[in-house]
């Protein structure tokens, strides 16, 4: 096994190999662009970590991995379209750098080279592996459309945002566990736990970003912060603060989520105050943490030695950690 950082090395170096650009230049240097960003490369690590963990090596899930991070990225530059963010990863987004037609198609582009890269599998491996891929890619789409539909939306319950983040977030990470065990031929009980494992690490994930997203350091961070709040997106601190906030107060936050995205002076300021006032923020790292457990908690059912299940601990623990 190696360490998380040799694995994510290992998948740069995959990635610069593969990843070129050609013909015609105006569809392509954008793909180069996004996936050259940066990023945590959270999803491809965990394919090829998964891999090895069921006794393969991870050069056998290389393809796979970086089907997964073109995949994400696709639906990076497709979101940053439709909340018209001007970051990414510290930088100017795809549609702001070209221009909207450009990220539209370079995301498509990149979408169906996803699928190709499967192709390089065989046999029952490439028909799991895809059949896990459209899957979860519709998923992600219905995961974007209820995120859409929740702007205008005056019912939504944390019920409803906690399946919205599982659809938009934390299948992704879930399937990239399970396509390392896919690829190493490992037994179905063991490939739907560690999916299981990595949905639940993943609904902690996107509750931490979100949580970021308004308490994050504008330095470490890499996008906008307090994105959300000017997209008047109803988070998890939105909804509890919300439940839980005087009535003042209540009325105070949904007057300041009816206001205008372009309108955003004093906003984020005024809602993060009542997201802490209201003890939202500390329910938030609450949940982030009881997510996490529960990972955790099934990690420990899998029959795994202990130090496999360590590198997979210490992965949760370091994502929990981030400030970015």
């Amino acid at each position: 096994m190696l360490s998380i950082s040799q694995y994510r090395e290992a998948f740069l170096d995959h990635l610069s190999a593969k990843i070129k650009t050609k013909e015609p230049v105006n569809l392509y240097e954008p793909i180069t662009y996004i996936l050259q960003l940066g990023g945590k490369r959270l999803r491809p690590v965990l394919v090829l970590m998964s891999a090895e963990i069921f006794d393969t090596s991870y050069k056998k899930a290389l393809d796979a991995a970086l089907a997964i991070e073109v995949f994400h990225n696709f639906s990076l530059v497709h979101d940053d379209i439709m909340d018209a963010a001007p970051l990414r990863r510290g930088k100017e987004t795809v549609h702001e750098r070209w221009d909207l037609n450009t990220g539209i198609l370079s995301g498509d582009a990149m979408l169906i080279n996803a699928y190709q890269l499967f192709e390089n599998y065989e046999g029952n491996t490439f028909k799991e592996l895809a059949q896990l891929f459209t899957e979860t890619a519709i998923q992600v789409c219905e995961g974007q459309q209820y995120d859409v539909d929740f702007e205008s939306r005056e019912d939504v319950e944390v019920a409803d945002y906690l399946k919205m983040i599982e659809y938009k977030t934390a299948v992704l990470v879930g399937a990239s566990l399970q396509m390392g065990a896919i690829v190493a031929g490992a037994s179905q009980e063991c490939k739907e736990a560690v999916y299981e494992y990595g949905r639940l690490l993943g609904i902690a994930f996107q509750l931490q970003d979100d949580y970021l997203d308004a308490f994050g350091d504008p330095e470490t961070f890499g996008k906008q912060v307090g994105g959300d709040i000017i997209e008047n997106k109803k988070t998890f601190l939105y909804l509890m603060a919300v439940k839980n906030a005087g009535p003042a107060e209540a009325s105070q936050l949904e007057h300041l989520y009816s206001i205008n995205p372009s309108e955003t002076s004093g906003k984020i300021e005024a809602v993060k105050h009542i997201f802490e006032e209201s003890g939202a923020s500390q329910l938030a790292r609450e949940e982030i943490r009881k997510y996490t457990k529960e990972a955790f908690a099934v990690l420990d059912k899998i029959e795994l030695s202990e130090s496999k299940k360590d590198l997979l601990r210490e992965f949760g623990a370091s994502l929990m950690e981030r400030e970015v």
